[in-house]
């Protein structure tokens, strides 16, 4: 059937071409059905629903009730933060083993280099709290909340250069196109703040290389999935939000009543048509209505006491810096938002890593801690769920010429470092272990791939990865794909 079949000839040639084929594939599943409830529910009433998530979620009793997801784009050294490898001092210029690289794959960064040579970290480690977790001197005040911390040493994933890798971790594959993790999960619970986006999104730019790998806003993308579960990023410079007060001679009544005529037009056309990008589109303009009275009050930390403002840093007070965003999360999460996401580029150190990585832990250490430390003294902590890492790892040996106080290390996606905290996220351990090269995870059974930090995520949220899906193109799509596992060990 389609478009121009007998059933649809009462429609003008526009409404039959609006109409088509791949919509009515794309949408068939929910479309007509919700066309349907729509005819029969108030369209206000039948927005309100829709917010609430799927019917039948959450799949199990939820241990988190949002996410701050901390993520570190361009790939911070695990073994210059996280994997202390002290014998590779008495390895330092000499060539990676071939028995240790066993023949993987190499970027082309690295590629040609006629040697690997092996270079040990230059900065001490040291074990902290009753945990004895091992953490790197650039990181003194996440060592304060080691006790909070679950590391997980053994990540690993498919992708070896920053874009897909990204797209991998945000959707579950490397080609751009499918939902993002915050979309799926908005999807699926839906939100409990109707005056904001389920799905926000922050950025900074980090000071260790500020000309780092830039960002996509595909990567927060709601792919297939109706638009309305993309996630809305706030500006790092300038206004966060464009265009939250109405133009000169609107009031809010006007613009109330402007809005109100638009959805009702839109009404008619999804009558007429029954695309569900028009009931997006509806709900769309009354979360920007919502937004002009909700956005200002987010983001006036004027009345954030001294003692709180000085536990995020001295960069609490630049707009658009980590430490502001970080601030920023905890009082998105206040509001309950479902799912935050800070991306903080400047972690891609090919060269010149030591003062690079300076740089970057100045931006990230203080306000990561304070972040944790600030959900706890609120009883925030026992159900937000903190995810903190990257894309994948980096190399033992080095990119370019070694010297005793200098070095770069190239892409490695065999094994890297993550950290997890709060809701549901069992404290105080590090899980997974890697070879003395850091090359290689030592055991199979402790692997965490993507996919199953994706699942585990879902799970602590209250939702079974295998069971949220969407029907798009003939098949059931979610966002683990057809793998992943809960990595119970993890779990409180």
């Amino acid at each position: 059937m389609n478009c121009n079949d007998s059933l649809f000839l009462h429609a003008s040639a526009a409404q039959r071409a609006a109409l088509s084929r791949r919509t009515f594939l794309q949408r068939s599943a929910t479309g007509l059905g919700m066309g349907a409830l729509g005819s029969l529910l108030n369209p206000a009433t039948a927005l309100a629903a829709g917010a609430t998530g799927l019917p039948g979620l959450p799949h199990l009793p939820a241990k988190a009730k949002r996410i701050i997801y901390l993520f570190q784009s361009g790939a911070p050294s695990q073994m210059d933060l996280f994997d202390p490898k002290p014998q590779m001092e008495a390895q330092r210029g000499k060539d990676l083993p071939a028995s240790i690289r066993q023949g993987q794959r190499l970027t082309t960064m690295t590629s040609g280099q006629s040697s690997f040579p092996v270079a040990p970290s230059i900065f001490k480690f040291a074990q902290h709290g009753q945990s004895g977790a091992w953490l790197s001197e650039l990181m003194p005040n996440i060592a304060k909340v080691a006790d909070d911390l679950c590391f997980v040493r053994s990540m690993y994933t498919e992708q070896i250069n920053h874009d897909p890798a990204i797209t991998f971790c945000q959707t579950g594959h490397q080609l751009s196109g499918r939902p993002s993790i915050g979309s799926w999960v908005g999807y699926g619970l839906g939100s409990e703040n109707a005056d904001l986006p389920a799905y926000i999104v922050l950025t900074s730019f980090g000071s260790g290389r500020p000309d780092d790998q830039p960002l996509y806003d595909r990567l927060w993308s709601a792919g297939f999935l109706p638009s309305k579960h993309q996630g809305v990023k706030f500006r790092n410079q300038g206004d966060a939000v464009l265009y939250l007060g109405n133009p000169p001679g609107v009031d809010t009544a006007m613009r109330r009543g402007t809005l109100d005529d638009i959805a009702a037009l839109n009404r008619q056309r999804f009558a007429e048509v029954g695309d569900p990008e028009i009931q997006a589109r509806i709900a769309q303009y009354e979360m920007a209505f919502k937004m002009q009275a909700s956005v200002p009050d987010l983001l006036d930390v004027s009345k954030e006491p001294k003692h709180v403002l000085d536990l995020y840093g001295p960069d609490v007070k630049r707009p658009g810096s980590y430490a502001s965003n970080c601030l920023l999360a905890r009082r998105l999460a206040e509001r309950d938002v479902r799912f935050i996401q800070l991306f903080h580029m400047g972690w891609d150190h090919h060269g010149g890593l030591p003062n690079a990585l300076k740089g970057q832990c100045r931006d990230t250490d203080q306000a990561t801690a304070a972040l944790i430390q600030d959900l706890k003294q609120r009883d925030m902590l026992k159900d937000t769920l903190i995810v903190w890492g990257g894309e994948f790892g980096r190399t033992i040996y080095s990119q370019g010429a070694l010297t005793a106080d200098n070095y770069g290390r190239d892409h490695h996606p065999k094994c890297f470092t993550i950290f997890m905290a709060g809701a549901g996220i069992k404290p105080g351990q590090t899980y997974g272990e890697t070879d003395d090269f850091c090359y290689n995870i030592t055991d199979p059974d402790q692997a965490v791939h993507v996919h199953d930090l994706n699942a585990t995520i879902l799970h602590l949220m209250g939702i079974d990865h295998e069971r949220l899906t969407y029907r798009h193109q003939g098949r059931d799509f979610r966002l683990t794909d057809i793998h992943g596992k809960i990595v119970k060990p993890l779990l409180a």
